[in-house]
């Protein structure tokens, strides 16, 4: 799941970040330009967890109980 740059970007290059994995609670987000790694809290973006943290975790607990689509 991609970050919009104006929500937050790479602290080494400014690129574009890409949610990789997450936990209850922490996220870990990749730059997709440089391939540099942060581990982030869930609302490190401003939005109350609700663009980001939580339509990860659903996308992660529906594949892991239905399968991906």
């Amino acid at each position: 799941m991609l970050i919009d740059r104006s929500d937050g970007k790479c602290y080494e290059c400014e690129g574009q970040l890409e949610v990789t994995d997450a936990d209850d609670c922490s996220m870990t987000v990749d730059c997709v330009e440089c391939g540099e790694c942060f581990t982030v809290e869930p609302d490190a973006f401003g939005d109350g967890c609700v663009e980001y943290y939580i339509p990860f975790m659903t996308e992660r607990y529906l594949a892991a109980e239905f399968g991906p689509e």
